[in-house]
């Protein structure tokens, strides 16, 4: 096998650090949003936390962990989504 030359070497490691980078930096924009959110359905409540990019993917997100411990089945928890959370706070 034939030696690679130093410059070779250098990009690749480069590259590597780069997309390392690359990838912690995305992931800290991923949640840099945090919402609490409480839902009502039925007569129960519930309040969750969640990150997310933006406004809308946290609340979404919340929502989504409220209306499981709230709804009973794939058509309730349906209905539990499309109704409008009861309060949203943002969560430092």
């Amino acid at each position: 096998m034939a030696k690679k030359p130093n410059h070779v070497r250098w990009i690749i490691a480069f590259a590597v650090v780069a997309f390392l980078g690359v990838m912690v930096y995305s992931s800290f924009q991923e949640t840099r949003q945090r919402y609490e959110v409480c839902m009502t359905y039925k007569g129960a409540s519930h309040c969750a936390t969640a990150a997310g990019s933006d406004y809308n993917q946290a609340v979404r997100s919340a929502q989504e962990i409220d209306c499981e411990f709230l709804a009973r089945g794939r058509d309730e928890t349906m209905v539990c989504l499309d109704a409008s959370p009861t309060s949203v706070r943002s969560v430092k």
